[in-house]
């Protein structure tokens, strides 16, 4: 297979939100609605990216305006540093959706120096890994389709109305206990959740909440928003089914943790070191023991597919990729944003496929 080119990241607006207070000097692009919205008074969210801005946009339709501050698939969300305008576009904000997790700690930052009142999701609460939570909510979920649909329909406005007020009690970020400097990763916890379809199926029902107590009149039309939305969800973890039926235990190795929800979804085993993704992941050294592991992995012939970071990497990735195209190994590339023209759905079937092609090689 083919292997694209890692993208570098560029450099990013040098403005620190904590620097400048105020108006924009211009030196970083202003971010824009991905769509003006047609009605009148629309909800106003702001996302840390746009894939967030993507699923937001789709289950709000016509009554949100939805601005995503990292669209580029040359930036790295973890290292972003927001500008001025930021810091305005989140001022004006109804609602706030940040990843969470440490992975895009410039919303914090944002937050605090605007002095917003925006409500905000973090999605990384909704993942079944988020330490403490020990997949309460994925247990519940699969415990409500037991219930009665009226016991179910309750417990399920209970479980999201709890989570929500938990962070709206704490949204005042700076009296979390967070340090907001740098990438703030959450000691063993995977970030990337917007790779496990599962997750983006509970942002999809607590956006849907969100949106309708702002504007009730309209709580139907997000309602099947979502709904049509979490259909397509049904119709990924269906794809993610089959891979796993053909190819369950299969080896897969990432040069960092974003496709590790995906793979494990489909059935297959990550083999990576968790040196070296982290390493490759935090912008630092890969140790030589490490990457000697790591090729050694390679030449052994057991790994089926490599998967790589599009939007970031280094000497140690391009080595791991020029080795496994050189053992005949498929490497394919997964980014941390949306690519231009694509839905999230979208954009996740084609990961899907590719890596079903992948290990059919």
């Amino acid at each position: 297979m083919t292997t694209r080119r890692l993208l570098v990241p560029a450099a990013l607006g040098a403005v620190s939100v904590l620097a400048l207070a105020g108006c924009a000097s211009g030196e970083a692009p202003a971010a824009t609605p991905a769509a003006e919205s047609t009605v009148a008074d629309p909800i106003i969210v702001v996302t840390s990216t746009n894939v967030y801005g993507q699923i937001t946009q789709e289950i709000g339709g016509e009554f949100v305006e939805v601005t995503s501050i990292v669209t580029s698939g040359t930036q790295d969300p973890h290292s972003y540093e927001a500008s001025a305008q930021d810091q305005l576009t989140v001022a004006d904000a109804d609602i706030v959706v940040e990843n969470g997790g440490g992975y895009d700690s410039f919303i914090d930052g944002l937050l605090e120096a605007s002095g917003s009142d925006a409500h905000v999701i973090t999605v990384a609460e909704f993942s079944h890994d988020w330490p403490g939570e020990e997949g309460t909510a994925h247990d519940h979920a699969e415990e409500e389709a037991t219930a009665e649909p009226e016991a179910t329909a309750e417990a399920d406005d209970h479980d999201h109305d709890h989570e929500g007020e938990e962070h709206a009690e704490g949204e005042e970020h700076a009296e979390e206990g967070d340090d907001h400097s740098g990438h703030d990763h959450v000691e063993g916890f995977n970030e990337h959740v917007w790779y496990d379809p599962h997750t983006m199926e509970y942002l999809a029902e607590a956006l849907a909440e969100e949106f309708a107590e702002l504007r009730p009149e309209d709580a139907d039309a997000f309602e099947a928003n979502a709904a049509a939305f979490i259909d397509g969800i049904a119709g990924l973890e269906d794809s993610l089914a089959e891979i796993d039926a053909a190819h369950a235990g299969d080896a897969v190795f990432v040069t960092e943790p974003i496709p590790v929800y995906l793979a494990t979804a489909a059935g297959l085993e990550n083999v990576t070191p968790e040196a070296f993704s982290e390493a490759v992941e935090e912008g630092q050294d890969v140790p030589p023991a490490t990457l000697l592991e790591a090729m050694n992995l390679l030449a052994d012939g057991d790994v089926r597919v490599v998967i790589a970071n599009a939007q970031t990497g280094g000497a140690e990735t391009t080595q791991i990729i020029s080795d496994a195209e050189g053992q005949g190994i498929p490497v394919i590339e997964f980014s941390e944003t949306l690519p231009e023209g694509q839905t999230y759905l979208s954009w996740m079937q084609e990961n899907i496929t590719a890596l079903s092609d992948a290990l059919s090689e």
